[in-house]
Parts: C-alpha cells; sequence; structure tokens
C-alpha cells in the first residue's frame, strides 16, 4: 500500500512511501481490539473509591430496641445499613483493575487499529517536523493545514528531537502527539485522522512487526 507523503502546509511532496501489509494491511480482530481497550481503560481507573462500612460508622452501640414482641424486624445497630446514616452494605473498597495481556494479543490488536484507519483512509504520512520553540499557534496551524483543526487527531512521531512539538499539542483537547513506541489501539481508534511522522514509519513497523 503505497501513501502520498505531505508536508506541514498539507501539500503533496511528489513521493510516497510503502506501508507494510503485515502492520497496516492485516484482517482487523474485533476481539483483541476489544481486550486491549478494556485493558487501556481498565488502567485509567484509579481504584481509589471507598464507602464506610457499619464498622466504621460512629454511632451508639446500644441495642435500639428489644429482641422480641415489636411486631417488627429485629435490629441489634443503628449504624446497620439498612437505616439512614448506616454504613453502606457491600460498598466500593480500594482496588486495582488492572490486568495483564500478552504482548503477542497487544501487537496484534494495535495492528488492527492501524489498519482499520488505514483502509478507511485515515491515515496520513507528513514529511518530518519540529518546532524551534514550543508553540500552540505554531501547531494549531498545522492542524489547520491539514484540515484538522475541528477533528480528533493522533500523531505519531519519531522517538528523538520533537518535545517542542508534544509541548506545543499539550493544551489542545482534541489532538494527541506520541512517538513510534507510544501509540495503542485506543488512541488509534479514538482520533479521526492519524497523522504518522515518516521518520516513525520505520519504528511502527519493527515495533509490530516482531
Amino acid at each position: 500500500m503505497k501513501v502520498a507523503v505531505l508536508d506541514i502546509t498539507g501539500k503533496d511532496t511528489g513521493r510516497k512511501v510503502e506501508l507494510s501489509k503485515e502492520v497496516f494491511g492485516i484482517e482487523p480482530n474485533d476481539h483483541a481490539i476489544y481486550l486491549d481497550v478494556k485493558q487501556y481503560l481498565a488502567n485509567q481507573r484509579q481504584g481509589t473509591h471507598k464507602a464506610k462500612e457499619r464498622a466504621e460508622i460512629a454511632g451508639s452501640t446500644r441495642k435500639i430496641k428489644k429482641q422480641k414482641g415489636t411486631g417488627t424486624a429485629r435490629a441489634g445497630s443503628i449504624k446497620s445499613g439498612v437505616f439512614r446514616g448506616g454504613g453502606r452494605m457491600f460498598g466500593p473498597r480500594p482496588r486495582n483493575y488492572s490486568f495483564k495481556l500478552n504482548k503477542n494479543l497487544k501487537r496484534l490488536a494495535r495492528k488492527s487499529a492501524l489498519s482499520i484507519q488505514a483502509k478507511d483512509s485515515n491515515l496520513v504520512v507528513i514529511e518530518d517536523f519540529n518546532f524551534e520553540t514550543p508553540k500552540t499557534k505554531e501547531f494549531v496551524n498545522v492542524l489547520k493545514a491539514l484540515e484538522l483543526d475541528s477533528k480528533k487527531s493522533l500523531f505519531v512521531l519519531g522517538n528523538e528531537g520533537n518535545a517542542n512539538v508534544y509541548l506545543s499539542s499539550r493544551n489542545l483537547k482534541g489532538s494527541k502527539v506520541v512517538n513510534a513506541t507510544g501509540i495503542n489501539t485506543y488512541n488509534v481508534l479514538h482520533a479521526s485522522k492519524v497523522v504518522i511522522a515518516e521518520s516513525s514509519l520505520e519504528g511502527i513497523e519493527s515495533n509490530l512487526s516482531k
């Protein structure tokens, strides 16, 4: 699969690059995508939720009424969850939501995500670029030139020399900048367009072709 290389002004440079079929042209595996996205979202959860149970509620330990003869259910503590102000029954406790997936499955999921975007013509390859200083305005100009200012986008850059581009994009909610080793299935599929720097293609293909 050949894709035209654009510059940061959105113009065709006249060059084309060959995308590996092993990474950008496979039959997508929906279940692998589901598991990888599920793991990513699970890892975002802090797991710090906590509700007080009856043992943690401040209150009297006196038996609130006699056991028999009242015609109602027996009750031994005002801290019981059946009463207002009592402890929460089976409430949430701090926990870790993360789980493990093997590397081959994660590679398959990411290749599937990239293949879906490539099939839908949502992949854009651009020349390598950088800014002299971090400036959000310059990154916005790149987005406008590529007609991505009103769309969600993922920029995949080379592994070195892109700190200013990353810093320039941090204030923009709709755009995300990662390096070749930082892509994940969720971010690839969440973006309307995936913009790949020319120098990062080799890194993406070598990482996912193992």
